[in-house]
């Protein structure tokens, strides 16, 4: 259960506990998506010694769906999804995975199944749209889509933190200084910054409609009671314009 301190003119002294309203009871999308990601790294390596021998000189990743923008130019879009499932090492697909755990399952709940599924993937989109309008080579790894969760956890301590106080000040310290680290270790010729910041991107924009907005709506005698203040068409807007946005970026490149 999701239970943070209130801060407030309340007429205890104290905070309160409040128990923010669930969504979803547990992250099965977050090991959903944990769980294909792995099968597909180990499909990765037993390609090169079961297949390699009669494909010489294949490049797997490009084979399996890395963001290349050759094929991606000749209508290969796809190439715009895959990638969130390629990995180059373990220790790549490691802190990925982790990062996945961490910040997903946290998520899922208050946002939902299908809301959190559509953040992953939109922010995916968002960052490996990017990188095929500024980056050469090819891409591959899910930090596109996991840069548009942290910017998406960061929205939603923003949203509530007339509720959630000093708590929420702290997460949000806690993010930005994740995001500065990350940002800087991604200027490393090896890693691909731009899709970083497309995912990051596309994560803002979606949060900052579809992320519930909290308000005190009663007063029970031993807790506070919440309601979710975001409209049912908040979540199909921020889905709709961070797939524009998206779709804008891919446009430039044809242009």
């Amino acid at each position: 259960m999701n239970d943070f301190p209130v801060a407030g003119s309340l007429p205890e002294p104290l905070p309160r506990q409040v128990h923010l309203p669930r969504r979803a009871d547990s992250p099965r999308i977050t090991y959903g998506l944990l769980g294909i990601t792995l099968f597909v790294y180990v499909l990765q390596q037993l390609s090169v010694p079961i297949w390699g021998y009669a494909l010489p000189g294949m490049d797997w990743l490009v084979f399996f769906g890395a963001r290349w923008n050759a094929p991606i130019l000749q209508g290969e879009f796809w190439r715009f999804f895959t990638p969130l499932l390629l990995h180059g090492s373990l220790l790549h697909i490691g802190f990925n995975m982790y990062a996945l755990i961490s910040f997903g399952s946290f998520l899922e709940v208050p946002l939902g199944h299908w809301r959190f599924l559509l953040l992953y993937l939109l922010s995916g989109l968002s960052g490996n749209a990017l990188s095929f309008l500024l980056s050469k080579g090819y891409s591959i790894g899910a930090s596109t889509a996991l840069f548009g969760l942290i910017a998406a956890e960061g929205i939603f301590f923003f949203r509530n933190r007339a509720l959630l106080g000093s708590y929420a000040r702290q997460a949000m310290g806690n993010i930005l200084f994740i995001l500065i680290v990350n940002l800087l270790l991604g200027l490393s010729p090896a890693i691909d910054q731009w899709g970083h910041l497309g995912g990051l991107l596309g994560g803002l924009i979606f949060a900052w409609f579809a992320t519930p907005r909290y308000k005190v709506v009663a007063d029970a005698p031993s807790d506070l009671v919440l309601e979710d203040q975001s409209r049912p068409w908040d979540e199909v807007l921020g889905a709709a314009l961070t797939f524009l946005f998206a779709l804008f970026l891919i446009f430039m490149k044809f242009l």
